[in-house]
């Protein structure tokens, strides 16, 4: 009879971030998402039509320049997954010459039609030759299953896009940096500390999915919790190794109530409105931000700032807004981190408003930082 105040507790705990991992879903099957995927066609949202998002502060997920030039561009990472992107030129660049590179990671959960080509054109405006990419397993890039949680091979995929960026005549290989959002922060990291190749790495709005999951926010969550997290997901193999249905966990929830909490409603403001809802060929709005549950365990055995120290004497620069949810994750990074180092705090800003609030995102600080630490020696 305890069990209900327990897990009363767990749901508030884990339903507050992007990807924490209790609150299952269990919303499809395989055979759904398979017949989708073969439709081949790109799913109308689901998002409520009565509910109105909150556009302030020049949100504009869905940004188009005029100024730089977008191509669709695929490459293989170590594992022969093709991984898909968009690749950002400025108008009028020198092909003839060398030039700087950023790379930019989606939210986890998210793809790179969502805040990544965002801020890979705003960028790619500044000068900059960038690349927005699909993590494995999510949007237009590979992975069976889909929406399948891997971040040594997310971790991958950032080192692959510095091998494509760096085999374009008009990069210059020793000046390519990484940018990650939310979860991609924590992914960026990971792939910096073992590939010297990322010059310069900033993140935003980070998440350490290892820590969310293993801890929940500002350590809310406890080990027994964490257990039947692991219990659970162990159990769900037993039921897809037979053929059963996929179980799909965290996420965005898909209808907000009197009790939603005012993160949940942070994210669905973004992920289920006009606002930044996306779903990608292939899925479905009930599917998109939803990791399974099977995989998604395996954040828990996911360290990003472990020996982040070895980075050093590569700059890195973490961003987060006053008021985030994630900023601890920020913090905890920059204490650990090795020099040069900075924290950036927006002011007045959440978690979610530095996915496309372009009033509230500090471009100008990501341009000085990568103009500094991406020039030529």
């Amino acid at each position: 009879m305890k069990k209900k105040p327990i897990i009363k507790c767990v749901l508030t705990v884990i339903t507050l971030g992007l990807l924490l991992s209790l609150t299952i879903v269990g919303i499809a099957s395989k055979t759904k998402a398979d017949a989708t995927s073969k439709a081949g066609v790109e799913v109308a949202s689901t998002t409520d039509v009565a509910y109105k998002p909150d556009m302030s502060n020049g949100a504009d997920n869905f940004y188009k320049s005029n100024k730089v030039n977008k191509k669709k561009v695929s490459f293989k990472n170590q594992y022969n997954m093709e991984v898909v992107g968009n690749l950002f030129i400025p108008k009028g660049l020198k092909k003839n010459t060398k030039n700087p590179a950023i790379i930019v990671g989606h939210p986890m959960g998210a793809v790179k039609e969502q805040s990544a080509n965002l801020y890979a054109q705003k960028m790619a405006e500044k000068g900059f030759v960038t690349l927005s990419l699909d993590l494995s397993f999510w949007g237009a890039s590979e992975g069976q299953p889909r929406n399948a949680v891997s971040p040594d091979i997310y971790a991958e995929d950032f080192s692959a896009a510095v091998d494509f960026l760096g085999n374009r005549s008009f990069v210059d290989k020793d000046r390519i940096g990484v940018l990650g959002i939310c979860g991609s922060g924590s992914f960026a990291i990971s792939a910096a500390k073992i590939d010297p190749r990322m010059k310069a790495i900033a993140t935003v709005s980070m998440y350490d999915m290892g820590a969310a999951n293993r801890n929940g926010l500002k350590h809310s969550q406890t080990l027994e919790q964490r257990k039947k997290i692991l219990e659970e997901a162990a159990e769900q193999r037993y039921v897809e190794f037979t053929g059963g249905e996929t179980k799909y966990t965290s996420g965005t929830v898909h209808e907000l109530n009197e009790n939603s909490t005012a993160i949940e409603r942070e994210f669905y403001d973004f992920y289920r409105t006009s606002r930044g809802e996306y779903t990608p060929k292939g899925s479905s709005p009930e599917l998109t931000t939803h990791p399974t549950l099977t995989s998604n365990v395996k954040f828990m055995n996911f360290y990003p700032f472990e020996d982040i120290e070895t980075i050093s004497p590569r700059p890195m620069l973490f961003i987060a807004g006053e008021n985030a949810h994630s900023r601890e994750f920020s913090e905890d990074a920059y204490k650990l981190a090795g020099e040069p180092k900075e924290l950036y705090i927006v002011p007045g800003a959440g978690h979610v408003d530095l996915y496309d609030r372009v009033k509230l995102i500090p471009f100008d600080k990501l341009e000085s930082f990568f103009k500094e630490n991406l020039k030529k020696k």
